[in-house]
């Protein structure tokens, strides 16, 4: 309590970044039709092209900055007691955890990871979300989740069909993709052999119970004919 990671000093910046922070206001003056890709690519150039001595200045202002940094951070864990500093612990992994779960998910776009299959009630959402009334967006939502609570099975039928159909082309676009995700040696991106499978259990329990039913009528049925 009282104590925050926002808190902690800041880690000092690379020298290429230092030289990032200087030098782009000066090429966004030169280039003002530029976009910011641009900006970066062209200091990138920069950078590549500068003198090994002019780099070096850019250096030793990071390691003066490393120094000072390593002071301060010792001076605010000094003050932390053991339950803050564990507090303080936790928050940093969770937003490390964070990071890592945005650049994951940044990366799958890049390589056009299919878009998972919507359910029903995200079908029947996205058709009438546009439509409903409501002060927020939280308002519409609660009123079209009431209103998809109270529809009859006939009523939520076609979304539920729509749903069955995404799922079908999810399936079959993943199969590809992933197809692709192992000829680019990334095969940690593919589903196990048990995630692919996770269903197929309940629906073998389910063809079985079938089975047995049927099994069991056509005995009764037997029966009652020789009787």
């Amino acid at each position: 309590r009282g104590i925050s990671s926002d808190q902690r000093p800041k880690r000092p910046l690379t020298a290429y970044f230092r030289f990032l922070m200087d030098n782009r206001p000066a090429f966004k003056e030169k280039n003002p039709g530029a976009s910011n890709l641009e900006l970066i690519k062209k200091l990138a150039g920069a950078w590549k092209d500068l003198p090994a001595s002019q780099k070096q200045v850019y250096e030793e202002a990071r390691k003066t900055d490393w120094k000072r940094y390593g002071e301060q951070l010792a001076a605010y864990k000094a003050q932390l007691t053991p339950a803050q500093a564990a507090a303080l612990k936790e928050e940093r992994r969770k937003q490390l955890a964070k990071r890592r779960s945005i650049r994951a998910k940044r990366e799958l776009n890049l390589l056009g990871k299919p878009k998972r299959a919507r359910s029903g009630f995200n079908i029947f959402l996205s058709e009438n979300f546009q439509e409903s009334e409501g002060i927020s967006a939280v308002a519409k939502l609660k009123k079209l989740f009431d209103t998809w609570q109270k529809m009859s099975t006939s009523q939520k039928q076609p979304y539920l069909q729509l749903a069955e159909d995404d799922k079908v082309r999810y399936e079959n676009e993943m199969k590809s993709w992933e197809a692709k995700m192992i000829e680019l040696g990334r095969e940690d991106l593919v589903r196990s052999k048990k995630q692919r499978l996770k269903k197929k259990p309940a629906e073998t329990a389910k063809q079985a119970e079938t089975a047995k039913a049927s099994s069991a009528g056509n005995k009764a049925k037997l029966k009652k004919h020789e009787e």
